[in-house]
């Protein structure tokens, strides 16, 4: 098996269903994203360059 992953690029398909943070450490960039979906761009002028897990949000849908 492969190591789980820990961050994601905009663009990319969401995995499972959360909360994600993007990496910049504002402690303020969030997203809800949708398995399936593809993750949004960062916002501008924010200086990270991906999202990461925060939190799950309703995994059994």
């Amino acid at each position: 098996m492969g190591e789980e992953r820990l961050w994601w690029s905009p663009g990319e398909v969401v995995p499972e269903n959360g909360i994600y943070e993007c990496d910049c450490g504002a402690d303020k960039h969030w997203s809800t994203d949708v398995k399936g979906h593809r993750f949004p761009p960062l916002l501008a002028g924010c200086p990270g360059a991906a999202w990461t897990l925060r939190t799950d949000a309703c995994p059994d849908l």
